[in-house]
Parts: structure tokens; sequence; C-alpha cells
């Protein structure tokens, strides 16, 4: 199959799963969301695949969400039912990663923002080049940080570091990533797919049946309760971005300054 932003390379027991929106900051649209879950979900039944490497385009993993996409302004307007489909779409994706088998590696350059945090936090492995910027500025926006991610931050960080990374909301380098556990490794600059490879390598010369067996037991040990601590973090993203400071805080992005939030 074949994807307008997505493409997938095989060597041996490796896959390497690449995306590019096609520009420098490598936005997430609704449509490269799509396609990351159907390329997840082309791995159910694989019984070749030992790892799989995500990354972005070599520049950038990707700054997250593209508030510009048109899909943005659809869903504020949108009734309730029909919204909460529309909100989907990122937890969908995180999870579809989250489900897979095999190992999955990411492999982060430049800015992993936001959604980009989200899915990465879905992954087994978190590897990154020494100048990459983790940043979760969701709540700059107006929003809460959802697709079911907070819980799976905690697993990494502790609740801490979590409620630094999303409510402060500053941005961290890879070595302070590493620190706090956000990461595994990091790499010389524009290293990490080359790091991320070399687990991999490491991975796939293993015997693919207990490695399948040692990431179950080590997954469902540390996300027991993940699901029931953030089953609503759909629906109270489905409220904060009709309120205003969600509105305000996109204004404001938009307009590069500091957002005036008012509890409205």
């Amino acid at each position: 199959m074949s994807y307008k932003y997505v493409t997938v390379t095989r060597e041996g027991r490796i896959a390497t799963v690449r995306f590019d929106r096609g520009t420098e900051v490598n936005a997430m649209s609704i449509e490269l969301m799509g396609e990351l879950t159907e390329v997840a979900r082309s791995f159910e039944g694989d019984t070749e695949t030992s790892a799989i490497i995500l990354t972005g385009n070599g520049k950038n993993f990707t700054v997250g969400y593209d508030l510009k996409d048109p899909a943005v302004k659809a869903r504020v307007a949108a009734g309730v039912m029909d919204r909460r489909e529309m909100l989907k779409v990122g937890p969908k994706m995180s999870k579809a990663w989250e489900d897979l088998e095999p190992m999955t590696i990411v492999a982060v350059d430049g800015y992993c923002i936001g959604g980009g945090v989200a899915l990465s936090v879905a992954c087994d492995m978190r590897v990154a080049s020494k100048g990459a910027i983790f940043w979760v500025p969701e709540i700059r926006n107006g929003m809460n940080m959802s697709w079911q991610s907070v819980p799976r931050m905690v697993n990494l960080m502790g609740p801490a570091r979590t409620k630094q990374l999303c409510i402060v909301a500053d941005k961290i380098s890879a070595n302070t990533a590493q620190q706090w556990g956000l990461i595994e490794e990091v790499a010389e600059e524009g290293g990490a797919y080359a790091l991320a490879l070399e687990f991999a390598q490491k991975i796939a010369a293993m015997p693919p049946l207990p490695v399948r067996m040692i990431k179950q037991g080590a997954s469902v040990a540390a996300n027991a309760l993940n699901h029931a601590v953030s089953y609503m973090d759909m629906d109270q993203y489905s409220v904060a971005i009709t309120s205003e400071d969600h509105a305000e805080g996109i204004k404001a992005f938009l307009e590069k300054r500091d957002p005036v939030f008012r509890g409205r």
C-alpha cells in the first residue's frame, strides 16, 4: 500500500516508518495521522518483524498537530457527537502504535512537540539527537494534554515531571529529557536514526517470540491502569476547545504573542 506522507522500508526483521508532510516543521494533519494509524495496523499479524523505527523528516520529528488544518475549525463548530468522532484520530493513532507486538523505537531529530510527544510515549523506546527539543505547549492553547498520553508520561517520568512538562510547559533539551526519563538515549547531532537502528539490529538478532513476550509483560505491568485514569481526557478536551481560553490561546499562537487567560 502506498501513502501520501508515509514511507515504509524493510531490511530483514527491521522496518522503518518515516513520515514527511513536505515542510520542514513536519506538522501532523488529520490525513497524516490517519496514515500513521493505517501503517501501524498493517503490522498486525506480521510475524517477520521484530523492530519498527518511527522517525520524521530528518530535520524535525514533528511540531505536533497542525493548528492551521481546516479540521480545527470544523471540530469546534461540530455537534458533540460529531466532535467526539473527530477527536478520536489522535488517540486511535497512539493506541495503534502502543498495541504493536514488535518493539517500537522512535528516532527524534529537531522538534518533538505536543502530539509528537504523545505519539512517542506510546512507543517502547525513544532516542534523540542531542539538539532535539521536547515541548508540550497544549496548556498555552487552553487545552488539556489528551490522547491518553498523561499516564504514559507518568510511567516514564513520574507524576511531578509530567506535571512540570505539561503545566509549566517549558521546552526541554534532549539531555534533560533523558534525565527526566522521557527518552532513553541521546545520540550525536543527526545520529538519532543510526542509534535507533543499532538498537533495532540488536533486537532483531534476538529470538522473536521471547522479544514479544517480554515486551508484553513489561507493557501490561506499566499500563494496567492507564485507560482507567485517562478514558475521559477526550471529553475533557472536547469541553476545553469550546472555551474562551482556547480561542484566546489559538489566536495568540497565530499572532505570535503571549495569551491572556480568564478562566472562561
